[in-house]
């Protein structure tokens, strides 16, 4: 896909990956761009930064909650027609281990996860009548590989890889293209308090990972990695599972375990 004069929304647009890729989305000549974010000021802010680009709108959304994200895709479309791609990229981080708490496992669960299912319902109707449409959903090398320190995220990373793979699956041959993009550590405001075994290949700038999606996207590639060494880390994975677990064993015993 080629971003000159294609209608995008992305959530999490206020902050980190999702603010470096509403702006790179605009200076690719977006015809317009929907920032969706929990924190409102920062969708404006967002707004105000790229408007002299492209045609922009701020829409504060809560993507936990299902409504929220219905009436996002109908002020998008409402302004715009339609939606030519849809960035399901809000997400969250909390450490521990099994043992953390009900009420934390099911709010990752709900933005990691769930928010990507309400994205999907809200826009595939009205992509799947126009027999095209694209889906970007952000995931996190943890979906592939796993997450030192955090059951939660390892979790609800493998459930958003997993249901990209099934959107791609069953929409695939309908005109529906769908991405997942995995990075280890980014910038943003997740990884200030450190980033542990997820920075071993180093910490990516957020407007250098736009430029890998912009570029994936192009291709039209599933799998976007930011950080390509975790191609070799999944084909160590699937060519032995018990060397690679031991390997991750070593792993936590040289970052330590935040579930400890």
């Amino acid at each position: 896909m080629k971003l000159t004069g294609k209608v995008v929304v992305v959530t999490g647009g206020a902050s980190g990956i999702g603010r470096a890729l509403c702006e790179r989305f605009a200076a690719e000549g977006a015809r317009g761009v929907v920032i969706a974010d929990i924190d409102a000021a920062g969708c404006e802010q967002v707004r105000e930064r790229i408007a002299h680009h492209t045609q922009a709108l701020a829409v504060p959304t809560n993507v936990r909650v299902e409504n929220e994200v219905q009436a996002l895709v109908a002020s998008a479309l409402r302004v715009f027609g339609h939606i030519d791609l849809f960035c399901s990229n809000a997400g969250v981080f909390i450490p521990g281990s099994e043992e953390v708490p009900d009420g934390d496992w099911q709010r990752i669960w709900e933005i990691n996860v769930m928010a990507h299912i309400f994205a999907a319902r809200a826009v595939l109707p009205v992509m799947l009548a126009r027999g095209e449409g694209y889906l970007l959903n952000t995931a996190s090398a943890a979906g592939l590989l796993n997450q030192i320190g955090s059951a939660p995220y390892a979790v609800t990373k493998h459930a958003a890889v997993g249901f990209a793979e099934w959107l791609a699956i069953t929409y695939g041959d309908r005109g529906i293209k769908v991405s997942v993009l995995c990075p280890q550590a980014v910038r943003t405001r997740m990884t200030a308090g450190g980033t542990g075994a997820a920075g071993v290949d180093g910490m990516l700038e957020p407007e250098a990972l736009a430029n890998t999606v912009v570029a994936s996207l192009d291709a039209e590639h599933f799998l976007i990695l930011p950080h390509p060494e975790v191609l070799t880390y999944m084909q160590r994975k699937t060519s032995d599972y018990d060397r690679w677990l031991a390997g991750m064993r070593r792993l936590q015993e040289r970052f330590g375990s935040l579930a400890e």
